[in-house]
C-alpha cells in the first residue's frame, strides 16, 4: 500500500479535513495491487509488455476488492506519458503526465459513470455520441462504467456495436458484483478479470503496515477479528479498523473490538465449543450466560461456534492450516487438540444443528433463549451414538438374542430384543444410549443387507430365526379420511368430524402414521385432537405430522366438485333441458343417484320422469 507522506497523490489529511483510511491508503499502482490480486496484475502485465491490449475489460468481485481502484489503475497505465516513458506501461513508480488528474478521477479524457443512476439507452446513445471525438491530452479515451449490470436491456443492446468495434482510441473498463447479471453478449466482448477475495491473513498483514504508518498501537488479536469481520474485503476491514481507531482513542485492542462488534471471547467460545462436546448442559448455558452479560450477540456466539467447529474439521484433515495468522493462539492450540480428539461424525452433526439453529435465533423475538435450546439440543445430541455405533450394537445385540433362543424356535430369553404393539424394550434404549465399546478387536462386524419393498415388519437380527418386529395392528381399519369421518360419527364427536372434512387435506396415511396440510385459517388444535382420538379408538399410537405438501382436497371440497360436475351433466341432458325450457325460471338445485344405479344419466332421466306429472308451475326448484 501507498503510505501516507504528502505527495502529489497521496493526501495526509492537516489542513484538509481528515480522510478516512480507506482513501487514503487506496493503491496507486500494481505494485499496490499485489496484495490478494496476483493473478490478474501478472496478466496484465504480460499483456502491456507484449502489446496485446483488449479494447474492453470485465471486473468482477465482490465489494471492497478493489474494482474501481483497478480501473483507475489500469487507466493510468493505458494513458502514461513522462518525458522519458511515452507508451503504456505497467511501471507507475514515476508520476506521469495525466496520472495525478485520472488517480482522482477529474481527467478529461477518463469518463466514469455510474450505471446505477445512468442507466437507460439515452445514458449510452451519449458515450456512442463521443466515441467518434479523439481524446483531447491523453493517449486513449477510457469509459470507466461502474456496476454495468445496472443497465438496461435496451443500453446494453445499444451498446454492444460500440463495444465490439470501438476506435482505436477508445478503451472501456466495466466494474461489477454481480457478473452473473450481466449479458453474455456484452462478456464475450471483453477481457474478464475476476478480482478474488483477500485472504485474512493478508488483510491482517495489511493492517498492520497501515496501523504502524499512522503510529497506531493495536492488538494482534484484535486485527484478526477486524480481519474476520471484514470478509475478504479491504475496504470493509479498513472502515471496521478506523472505527476501532476511533472507539479506542487511538489504540486498538481485542476487548474494544470484541466488544465494538459485538463479539465473544476466542478463547470463551473455545471453552463453550468444549462443554458441548463433553455433554455438559449446565456448563455450555453457564458460560453463554456469562457471554451474554459480557455483552456478545446470542447470533454472533452460535455464528464463532459454527466457524470454530469448522476450523476443527478442516484441521483434522489439513494440519498445515493451524499457522494462519488470522487464528489466535487459543484457536490454534485447543483446534489442534480437538481435532485429534473428535470424530468427522461428530462434528458433522454439530455444524448441521448450528446451521438450522442460527436462522431461529437471528428471527426469533427472543434469540437469547433460542440460542440456549440450540446449546441444548448439541449438548444431548453429544451423548448419542453415531449411526454407525447405533447399527454395530444393533447387531451384537441380535447376534447374542440368536446364541441364547432354543434350537427349536421358541419364545427369546430374557436378553432377547424384540420390538411389538410399537414399543422398543429396554435393552435397545439401553444399547443406543450407552456409550460404545472401545476395543475393536472384539466387536462383532455389522453386516449390511437390502432390503426388499414390503409391508412394515421389521427383524433386529438378519438370521432367519430371529424374531421378526411386527407392525402396530389398529383395532379398527383406516385407509382413508372417509374411514376417520366416519370413526368420528361412531363415536358421537361431531366437532372433530366437521374440522377434519373441512381443513384436513391428506398428505399420505399409513398404519400409525397420518401426515396433513392445514390452511392458516385452520384451528390450531385440529392435529392434536385429532392425534388423541386415533389413539383412543384404534388403541395404537399415532403420528400426527403437518407436511408442507399441498396434499388431495378436503373431503368438503371433494364433494362440492362431485356435485357441481353432477348438476353440469344433468344440465346438458336433453331432456332435462326441455324441462326447464318448457318452466320458464325453473332450474336444478340437486342430483341424486338413487340405490344401485351407477350411471349418473339414468338416474337423472329417471327423476325427470317422476316429476313430469304436470305438477310444476313456473318458477318453481326442480329438484333432480
Amino acid at each position: 500500500m501507498s503510505d501516507s507522506t504528502p505527495t502529489a497523490l497521496t493526501n495526509d489529511g492537516r489542513g484538509a479535513g481528515y480522510r478516512v483510511l480507506a482513501r487514503k491508503y487506496r493503491p496507486k499502482d500494481f505494485t499496490d495491487l499485489m496484495v490478494g490480486q496476483e493473478p490478474m496484475v501478472k496478466t496484465l502485465t504480460n499483456a502491456f509488455e507484449t502489446g496485446r491490449i483488449a479494447q474492453a475489460y470485465m471486473l468482477t468481485g465482490v465489494r471492497g476488492v478493489g474494482k474501481t481502484t483497478t480501473a483507475r489503475i489500469l487507466a493510468r497505465a493505458l494513458n502514461y506519458q513522462t518525458a522519458d516513458v511515452d507508451k503504456p506501461s505497467i511501471d507507475l513508480k514515476i508520476l506521469g503526465e495525466h496520472c495525478q488528474a485520472i488517480m482522482e478521477g477529474r481527467h478529461v479524457d477518463v469518463i466514469e459513470m455510474d450505471a446505477a443512476s445512468h442507466t437507460g439507452i439515452d445514458d449510452i446513445r451519449e458515450i456512442i455520441e463521443q466515441v467518434r471525438y479523439r481524446p483531447v491530452s491523453a493517449r486513449y479515451k477510457v469509459y470507466i462504467i461502474d456496476e454495468v449490470h445496472m443497465l438496461s436491456t435496451q443500453a446494453f443492446n445499444g451498446l454492444l456495436k460500440t463495444l465490439e468495434e470501438p476506435p482505436e482510441h477508445v478503451k472501456f473498463i466495466f466494474a461489477t458484483t454481480e457478473i452473473r447479471k450481466v449479458p453474455i453478449t456484452v462478456l464475450s466482448r471483453c477481457q474478464r478479470f475476476d478480482l478474488r477475495r483477500i485472504s485474512a491473513a493478508d488483510l491482517v498483514g495489511l493492517f498492520a503496515t497501515i496501523s504502524a504508518k499512522e503510529g497506531i498501537t493495536v492488538d494482534p488479536e484484535a486485527l484478526a477479528m477486524i480481519a474476520r469481520a471484514a470478509e475478504g474485503s479491504a475496504r470493509d476491514g479498513l472502515s471496521l479498523l478506523d472505527q476501532a481507531i476511533a472507539h479506542g482513542g487511538g489504540v486498538v485492542e481485542a476487548a474494544q473490538v470484541r466488544g465494538m462488534l459485538g463479539l465473544a471471547d476466542r478463547a470463551r467460545v473455545v471453552d463453550l465449543f468444549e462443554h458441548i462436546v463433553r455433554g455438559d448442559v449446565a456448563a455450555a448455558l453457564g458460560e453463554f450466560g456469562g457471554q451474554y452479560e459480557a455483552g456478545a450477540n446470542p447470533t454472533m456466539v452460535l455464528t464463532d461456534l459454527a466457524d470454530f467447529t469448522h476450523l476443527v474439521t478442516r484441521l483434522k484433515y489439513i494440519p498445515a492450516a493451524v499457522n494462519d495468522l488470522s487464528l489466535s493462539e487459543v484457536e490454534r492450540l485447543r483446534g489442534a487438540e480437538f481435532a485429534e480428539t473428535i470424530a468427522v461424525t461428530a462434528l458433522s452433526r454439530i455444524w448441521q444443528m448450528l446451521l438450522k439453529g442460527i436462522p431461529e435465533a437471528e428471527n426469533s423475538a427472543r434469540p437469547a433463549g433460542a440460542a440456549e435450546m440450540v446449546l441444548i439440543r448439541l449438548a444431548h445430541a453429544a451423548h448419542l451414538p453415531s449411526p454407525e455405533d447405533a447399527a454395530r450394537r444393533l447387531a451384537e445385540l441380535s447376534g447374542g438374542e440368536t446364541a441364547t433362543r432354543p434350537a427349536s424356535g421358541g419364545a427369546p430369553s430374557g436378553g432377547a430384543v424384540a420390538m411389538q404393539g410399537g414399543q422398543r424394550t429396554s435393552a435397545v434404549a439401553q444399547a443406543l444410549s450407552s456409550p460404545a465399546p472401545r476395543p475393536a478387536e472384539t466387536v462383532p462386524m455389522a453386516r449390511l443387507h437390502a432390503v426388499p419393498d414390503s409391508p412394515p415388519q421389521m427383524a433386529i437380527a438378519p438370521q432367519p430365526q430371529s424374531q421378526p418386529l411386527q407392525a402396530p395392528v389398529p383395532k379398527v381399519a383406516i385407509h382413508t379420511l372417509e374411514d376417520i369421518a366416519d370413526l368420528c360419527s361412531k363415536n358421537r364427536d361431531p366437532k372433530l368430524r366437521a374440522l377434519l372434512r373441512g381443513y384436513v387435506r391428506l398428505v399420505k396415511l399409513e398404519p400409525g402414521r397420518l401426515e396433513i396440510n392445514l390452511p392458516v385459517d385452520a384451528p390450531k388444535t385440529v392435529a392434536g385432537d385429532l392425534q388423541r382420538r386415533l389413539e383412543e379408538w384404534t388403541e395404537i399410537r399415532w403420528m400426527v405430522v403437518l407436511s408442507r405438501e399441498p396434499g388431495a382436497p378436503t373431503l368438503t371440497e371433494t364433494e362440492n366438485t362431485t356435485r357441481e360436475a353432477r348438476l353440469v351433466d344433468a344440465r346438458l341432458d336433453p331432456d332435462v333441458a326441455a324441462i326447464l325450457s318448457r318452466f320458464p325460471g325453473s332450474k336444478v338445485i340437486d342430483v341424486r343417484i338413487r340405490a344401485g344405479e351407477t350411471d349418473v344419466e339414468e338416474a337423472v332421466v329417471a327423476a325427470v320422469a317422476e316429476s313430469s306429472d304436470g305438477d310444476i308451475l313456473p318458477g318453481d326448484d326442480v329438484e333432480f
